[in-house]
């Protein structure tokens, strides 16, 4: 780690938008990220495992942890990455994957963060982008739990399998709804 790293202030945001392996890769490579973390958020059981997310007893998220240089990448920017790599107008999943665990949420750190989701929210819709409502939830952050190993950087560890998740129609509405 730099001095300058170590100076910084780093902070971090919690995004939920399906699978989480659709949701590093868009985060990892912009500016001012130091890491971005595969896991599970907003349940109850304390040190999840997939296949008890999966089953959808536990009221967890697929979720990132995202640790960011506010200098660099303000939460408010990363709040509109955000907008563009999910469906804000599906409440029960993401593209193919489905079921409460795949929800759209933003958890917010700080009173600070709050204020910013509900800005941004509150502008997509105003904006008339999409035709159904902004169902996405803002919700404050509880304990996140990384998930196995094996999901971590899961778009580099296996490029074909990630890719074949993409193609489940997340790429397709990116490009309906975002590509100018």
């Amino acid at each position: 780690m730099t001095q300058q790293e170590k100076n910084s202030k780093l902070t971090t945001a919690i995004f939920a938008g399906g699978c989480f392996w659709c949701m590093v890769q868009p985060f990892d490579s912009l500016p001012g990220i130091k890491q971005v973390i595969s896991g599970y958020t907003g349940g109850q059981v304390a040190n999840p495992t997939y296949e008890q997310v999966c089953s959808g007893t536990t009221g967890h998220t697929e979720a990132v942890e995202i640790t960011f240089d506010p200098t660099v990448m303000p939460y408010e920017k990363l709040l509109e990455y955000y907008w563009q790599v999910t469906d804000p107008t599906d409440a029960m999943g993401q593209f193919q994957d489905r079921g409460d665990n795949y929800r759209p949420v933003i958890f917010y750190n700080s009173p600070v963060q709050k204020a910013a989701a509900e800005k941004s929210k509150a502008a997509l819709e105003a904006s008339g982008k999409f035709d159904k409502p902004i169902v996405t939830k803002i919700e404050p952050a509880q304990p996140f739990y990384p998930a196995e190993e094996y999901h971590q950087d899961f778009y580099k560890k296996d490029p074909s399998r990630y890719e074949l998740e993409e193609s489940g129609g997340r790429a397709e509405f990116i490009k309906k709804h975002w590509s100018k």
